[in-house]
């Protein structure tokens, strides 16, 4: 009686070639990922300037000051639920404002000021 069935050494080399393919194309797909959510960064950093900032400058005539921030507009439910918005990797914008020019800023991957690649700061006025 004939067994249908691979040998250990054919499944050894398929599960080899399937490593290598994993290793060639794991590198790509993770910088992708942080691109998308280096992206997404910068699309909620706009809405956020083109609602709620803006929102409350009608109302005000002015932005609020530094040390009002953020949270300003969330106790005045600029923001919906009353939260303060968070960037892809769950910390809380920066938000910066001199003299009536507006910054947000994300501290990106690292959750530190600074950083390079993955890991550096992302500033609204430096999104396409």
């Amino acid at each position: 009686m004939q067994r249908k069935a691979f040998s250990l050494i054919e499944l050894m080399i398929v599960i080899v070639i399937l490593g290598l393919l994993a290793a060639m194309v794991m590198p790509s797909l993770t910088s992708k990922g942080e691109k998308a959510k280096k992206n997404l960064v910068c699309i909620q950093m706009q809405r956020i300037y083109n609602n709620a900032l803006d929102m409350y400058k009608v109302d005000n005539s002015l932005y609020p000051s530094t040390e009002e921030g953020l949270e300003l507009l969330a106790e005045k439910d600029y923001f919906k639920d009353k939260k303060l918005p968070k960037d892809s990797w769950g910390n809380p914008f920066i938000y910066l404002n001199n003299s009536g020019s507006v910054e947000l800023v994300s501290l990106g991957a690292d959750k530190k000021e600074g950083g390079e690649d993955s890991a550096s700061d992302i500033k609204m006025s430096e999104c396409n």
